[in-house]
């Protein structure tokens, strides 16, 4: 087993298989990264697991934006945890919170259990909670296995003191996973920082659409020019981050 891990962010098969040829230990499979990831869909997920040999953690939103749920997107989260677990994913990935900025434990509790076996981690909705280490100890006491974070900052570098101290607290009992922002440079510089192994990563490049005709004068739901943009996990970034990780850890 390696002493580090880099999951690669994804919401299409071919980012997946650019991710595993990079050499990535795990992705994070979503959907619509552009707004910052919701829930994928099952054939996505089967096509993953078709066309690599990648461990996989589902993302799990039922929408943009807050993570404050009502009971209908409750019982939502419920089914899809429910759903990939009997399809055989590796773990997902989950994050609630109550309307005064503290976790909701008792909606965590319930996706714990509906998870069974499978790993799971909660989100970076503990980057917008009020009491990182009181989260943490929640969040550890309920049998969850990772933490991803920002060190609630909009970068890991930003946030490298709260990086710190959560890896230095936390004393092994969880995985904290280090994301946004995070490349070769950023890991160089995160690792003798904070001690931290783990990292979560797109290494997107931007793609040009293979439209050739493009009307002019409508958007798709970003803009006319944004929509001929495709974001893709670009193998070489993955690489350069994993030669710095196991330069550190093996």
């Amino acid at each position: 087993m390696s002493g580090y891990i880099l999951e690669a962010c994804v919401d299409s098969v071919q980012s997946a298989i650019e991710a595993e040829k990079g050499g990535a230990s795990r992705v994070e499979l979503c959907s619509d990264l552009v707004i910052g990831g919701v829930s994928p869909s099952l054939p996505l997920f089967r096509q993953i697991r078709r066309y690599t040999d990648l461990k996989i953690r589902t993302l799990l939103r039922p929408r943009y934006g807050d993570y404050c749920y009502d009971r209908y997107e409750f019982e939502e989260l419920k089914e899809e945890v429910a759903m990939f677990r009997e399809e055989g994913a590796d773990g997902v990935v989950v994050g609630i919170l109550n309307p005064d900025g503290t976790l909701n434990t008792e909606q965590l509790r319930e996706l714990k259990k509906e998870a069974g076996e499978m790993e799971i981690a909660l989100h970076r909705a503990f980057d917008v909670c009020i009491d990182p280490f009181a989260a943490m100890e929640e969040i550890i006491s309920l049998g969850y296995d990772t933490i991803l974070t920002s060190g609630q900052a909009p970068t890991a570098w930003e946030g490298r003191e709260l990086l710190r101290q959560l890896q230095e607290k936390s004393r092994g009992r969880i995985e904290i996973l280090a994301a946004s922002g995070i490349g070769p440079d950023p890991i160089r510089r995160l690792i003798p920082f904070t001690g931290i192994s783990s990292y979560h990563m797109s290494g997107k490049m931007e793609l040009e659409s293979a439209m050739t005709f493009r009307m002019p004068g409508i958007g798709l739901g970003l803009g006319e020019s944004a929509d001929y943009r495709i974001l893709r996990t670009d193998r070489r970034e993955i690489a350069r981050s994993v030669e710095i990780l196991q330069e550190a850890f093996l």
